[in-house]
């Protein structure tokens, strides 16, 4: 078994992508939290799009 020469990390991948979203992060967190005893799916789906544009968009930057 064959062990790749450089470890991948997505995590830290996430991460970074995440940590050039600030606003987004903020929105959404901001969302979820208004009413966190009455989460449901596609409450907040317009912030988490947002988000997910973001961070999809900086993790295709850095490759």
């Amino acid at each position: 078994m064959a062990t790749p020469s450089r470890p991948t990390r997505p995590i830290q991948k996430f991460a970074s992508a995440v940590a050039k979203c600030p606003s987004e992060v903020s929105a959404y967190g901001r969302c979820v939290v208004a009413d966190y005893n009455n989460v449901h799916k596609d409450k907040c789906l317009e912030e988490f799009l947002r988000l997910r544009e973001c961070v999809r968009g900086g993790a295709k930057k850095k490759g």
